[in-house]
Parts: structure tokens; sequence; C-alpha cells
């Protein structure tokens, strides 16, 4: 495997940031988003409304992906813009901006699949799983049944490391943690109080306008935003580490990462979050370009990325298969412990 610094080297040409691009793309999401959400309100149809609300959490997660990348200065060339823009697109997703970053871009994306760093979706091992107490192992099949992405994202995630966390989560405090909290928090009220007004001001029910236009909407968005991270790092061909050394010499950018591929255009629906080994390879690369960087990749070093098309019959495959991870063997295995991916010599 090239030197991470080789293969950014070759994508070079391709890392071109436009703020025009950046803007349009926004607000273009902006409008989308607020449209569907008059539409929740002004449609009669439950079934419509219902539509509405669905499509409005899907413009949630494309907000949030654009979002995502203006945290990783990666959206537009303005270090400045980057950092408004993408705390107006993490609004409808209630994230704080300062809470995010240090997270995603520092733990996440610095430590990638190293257990006791990475958090994201990190594996349990049968012995730790088994200390569990009955409830939490509960939990843990929950989340990892194929049906618990949504579950996952919003209690582990949101609440507990997004939501005002406790130093237990972070690991310091600051400030901006707290008043990115505080912006986050003024949002949610203000989205209910809205929805509220809006359904007294046309004779409907408060309930009926807080779920259409909220409570279904900020699920769909979990439920989007656990999912993707899921399939982005958890597959039988992707490894977790546990120490260090090893897994700096097995090029984590990359073997830790999977391309999913999707029919009609879904990849492209999603801002191409899915070309997810380019993302890891070089965060410098707008999502706009993110496509032709994973071509190159691809064609560059063939056999070395993995690329996998998705069904939902690989998808429960792999929720079943990849339920623990033993880091003696180095393979997944299912909560008795009985192995379900091929072993994988660690690197010396």
């Amino acid at each position: 495997m090239p030197h991470r610094k080789v293969i950014r080297e070759w994508l070079a040409p391709i890392v071109e940031r436009r703020t025009a691009t950046g803007i349009a793309l926004l607000v273009l999401d902006l409008v989308l988003f607020l449209s569907l959400m008059v539409g929740t309100v002004a449609l009669q149809a439950w079934w419509a409304k219902l539509l509405c609300a669905l499509a409005a959490g899907f413009m949630i997660g494309r907000l949030f992906i654009i979002g995502h990348d203006a945290c990783h200065q990666s959206y537009t060339p303005h270090r400045g813009l980057n950092r408004w823009l993408g705390r107006i697109a993490f609004l409808p997703s209630l994230t704080p901006f300062s809470l995010w970053e240090v997270g995603h871009n520092v733990v996440h994306h610095g430590y990638t699949n190293l257990k006791g760093v990475d958090f994201v979706w990190a594996p349990l091992t049968q012995a730790e799983f088994a200390a569990l107490s009955p409830g939490r192992r509960l939990m843990e099949r929950i989340y990892r049944s194929g049906w618990g992405p949504a579950l996952y994202y919003l209690i582990e995630m949101w609440w507990l490391r997004m939501f005002f966390p406790r130093k237990t989560y972070m690991g310091t405090q600051r400030k901006e943690f707290f008043w990115d909290g505080v912006v986050a928090l003024t949002t949610g009220v203000l989205w209910i109080a809205a929805l509220v007004w809006a359904a007294l001001a046309t004779d409907q029910s408060v309930w009926s306008a807080v779920g259409f236009g909220f409570v279904i909407p900020f699920l769909f968005w979990n439920a989007m935003i656990g999912f993707v991270v899921y399939i982005h790092h958890t597959h039988t061909a992707v490894q977790w580490h546990d120490d260090k050394a090893a897994w700096s010499k097995a090029a984590p950018f990359v073997s830790t990462t999977v391309h999913m591929t999707f029919p009609y255009q879904m990849g492209a629906a999603m801002h191409h979050i899915m070309e997810h080994t380019a993302h890891h390879v070089d965060m410098s690369i707008p999502l706009y370009r993110l496509k032709d960087a994973q071509q190159m990749l691809e064609d560059t070093l063939p056999g070395r990325i993995i690329v996998q098309r998705f069904s939902w019959r690989w998808y429960f495959q792999t929720a079943r298969d990849c339920k623990l991870y033993d880091f003696t063997r180095r393979c997944w295995t299912d909560f008795h412990g009985r192995p379900t991916s091929d072993f994988k010599p660690a690197l010396v």
C-alpha cells in the first residue's frame, strides 16, 4: 500500500473547493426542507403529511452531510465561511458544531476502528459483552439486530455525546460546547413552537402537527445517520484493532472503510457520502468531488478497497455476522463467540 501522502498527491488535482457550488447546494437543500415542513402542516391527507415528514427527515440527512463537509473545512475554500455554513446546515439535525468537530474529525478520523479510542459502532469482545448487565446486553442485541440504527444514534451518539454531554464522554469541557448546545436546544424549541402555532392557526391537532413536523423527521434522520455510519465501517472484511502499532501498519484509512454502492442514483441523493474511502483518505475532498476521487482510488488500487453493492439481504446478513469482535483471532463473531468472518493475522 503506498503511503497516505502519496495517495493524497494522486488526488490533489481533484481537491477543488468552490464557494458558489457550496452555497447553492445548501440553499437548495434548505428550501426543500422548509417546503416539506410546510407540507406537513398545509396538506390535509395523513398519508401526504407522512410522506412530507419522511422526505423532510431525508433532507435533514442531506443537510447534515453538508455540515459534515463544512466541519472538515472541505466545503468551500474559506475557513470562516465553512464554520458558518456548517452551523446552519447542522441546525435541523440539532447537532452542536464544535462537539461534532471533536468527536468526528479528531477521534473518529484520527483513530478509525481503533478500539478504546474510536467509539462509533465499536464492537465489544465476548468477555466485555458477558460482563454487561442484562439490560445493557439487551440494548446491544437491539443495536446490532439490523433494526437498531435509529435507537443507537439517538441514544449513544446524540443524547450522550452531542446534547450537553458529561465530561465522561468528551474528556473535556469547553464554553464552545455549551453554547453550540444552547443553539441546538433553542432550534428544537423554536421548531416545535412554530409547529404548535401553525396547528392552532389552522385548527389542527397540535400532537399531529408536532408528530409529523418534528418527531417523524427527527427519528428518520437518526435512523438514516445510524444506518449510514454502520455500513461505512461494519463489514466482514473490515478490521478492528486494539493495538495502535498494528492498527497503524494496516493502512486504516483504507482497510476500515467500505464504499457502498446503491442503485437508482441513491448515492448521489446522499451527496456521495457513500464514496467513503476517498473521504477517509483525504478529508479535504469536497462532497461534490468525492465520486471522481473514489473512482481514481479504485482504478489505482485495484483489489485493495472494499466495494459492496448494497442489498437488504447483505445488510441483515452482516447484522447477523458482525455482533462482536475477537481481537486475538482478528475476526467478527456472533454473541456466543463463534467466528463469522475469516481470521486476519496481525501485521508485524
